[in-house]
């Protein structure tokens, strides 16, 4: 099962939702991302948050076309996508694809980009898969591990960057800048911007959590 969660980022920032409509079986909206899917032509299974970014009419408009508004207080510990992440979870699908993370106020896409770091994200890597994806850029999250990379001329830049104190043990193949056995520390940039220059790349490392980033220009 593939869970797609629309957040209310900026929409110059969103990849284009119809490439996943095959590939979704359950729609998610966050707050201000259900009428960014209402405009799609998206109506999803379930719809979160507090809604104090919609006006009232908007927010009405919703609850008579939706099957299902989970309505919080603005007053809360988690954030609504947070919320969101944390069902998609429970329901142990197979991928969950997030948009709308990305772009708008830089407090909201650091801790969107920190919620892939959540106990509940690192306890649930040997099933499922996590993406925040926009119109440039796939981030996810690894645990140690062998990975083959597949290239993608929509994403030519591949990154890496430790999550954890330091992540040991990385070997990649089919780079263009390969390693072995390498140790990234956190904060170092040792592992940005490389490029596939293979139809397949590999990676492995041995400790640690990764972060990988796939980009364009």
């Amino acid at each position: 099962m593939n869970i797609c969660i629309m957040a209310g980022g900026p929409s110059q920032y969103w990849p284009n939702l119809h490439m996943y409509k095959q590939r979704a079986n359950l729609w998610v909206g966050v707050d201000r991302g259900v009428l960014a899917l209402l405009e799609q032509g998206i109506t999803p299974h379930l719809s979160v948050g507090d809604f104090d970014s919609v006006t009232k009419d908007e927010f009405q408009m919703m609850q008579a076309q939706l099957p299902e508004v989970s309505l919080f207080p603005s007053e809360k510990d988690e954030t609504d996508l947070e919320l969101a992440l944390n069902w998609a979870i429970g329901q142990k699908p197979k991928n969950i694809y997030i948009f709308g993370a990305t772009g708008g106020r830089i407090d909201h896409f650091l801790g969107n980009i920190q919620l892939l770091q959540q106990e509940a994200v690192l306890h649930c890597l040997d099933e499922v898969n996590i993406y925040i994806i926009d119109e440039k850029n796939s981030v996810t999250i690894k645990k140690p591990g062998t990975y083959d990379i597949q290239y993608d001329s929509k994403k030519k830049y591949f990154s890496l960057l430790s999550v954890t104190k330091e992540v040991t043990g990385i070997t990649l193949t089919g780079f263009k800048y390969p390693l072995h056995q390498a140790r990234l520390t956190r904060g170092s940039t040792l592992c940005i911007s490389n490029e596939l220059i293979s139809e397949y790349g590999n990676v492995s490392f041995e400790k640690g959590i990764i972060m990988m980033v796939r980009s364009n220009d």
